[in-house]
């Protein structure tokens, strides 16, 4: 686990992927827990649309994770805003496969990162999130869908499968106080500022993986 104490501590209010019963909204609760922070958990419908609402005043931060599919996007397209202060690792919830009637779903909704887990031959119909898979599923719109153990049950889901819980690296990054949302000035202080900045985060994300 690799943390930064001085700016970690700050932290009240995390915001991560939703709906409820995320992998992530799993995570941002334990981060809270384990270091006694009464704080919220907001979700929202991409990490992303996260970002966008986060106020900068260093108490809010996101709750990533290292497979999420843009997270290189996330962390140096915004090197003037955000922060990795830590990282950690815990098992997901089980990664499951289900289904709403079909026993051999022909269409299955699942976001980027699992989709390795979807049948061989089975369409697949890529959401933002891995609850958002098990909604659509419930709803009629897919077969069948990857998803959490906890979702799947949250929907009346049929577990056709269960790939158990998977090792994760999750990541939290601190929006800061006194940043804003353009680009930084241009100058040779200010690239050699985003310069080191980016060694830091590469640094930092490479020891989480």
């Amino acid at each position: 686990m690799r943390r930064d104490e001085n700016t970690s501590t700050d932290v009240r209010h995390l915001h991560t992927l939703g709906p409820h019963g995320t992998n992530l909204e799993a995570a941002s609760h334990a981060w809270l827990r384990r270091r006694g922070i009464d704080g919220t958990v907001e979700l929202h419908a991409s990490i992303e649309s996260a970002l966008e609402a986060v106020p900068a005043d260093g108490k809010h931060a996101l709750t990533a994770c290292a497979v999420y599919p843009a997270l290189h996007t996330l962390v140096f397209g915004n090197l003037h805003r955000l922060r990795m202060i830590d990282s950690f690792v815990m098992p997901t919830h089980n990664m499951v496969l289900a289904s709403a009637g079909p026993a051999e779903p022909r269409t299955v909704a699942s976001h980027p990162a699992p989709r390795g887990l979807v049948p061989a031959g089975a369409e697949v119909r890529e959401v933002l999130s891995n609850s958002q898979a098990a909604l659509d599923c419930a709803h009629g719109e897919v077969d069948g869908c990857v998803t959490t153990l906890v979702a799947a049950h949250n929907h009346g889901l049929r577990v056709l499968r269960d790939f158990g819980p998977v090792p994760m690296v999750f990541t939290v990054h601190q929006v800061g106080p006194g940043t804003h949302s353009g680009p930084e000035p241009a100058g040779d202080a200010g690239r050699a500022e985003e310069a080191e900045r980016a060694e830091r985060a590469a640094a930092e994300l490479e020891a989480a993986l």
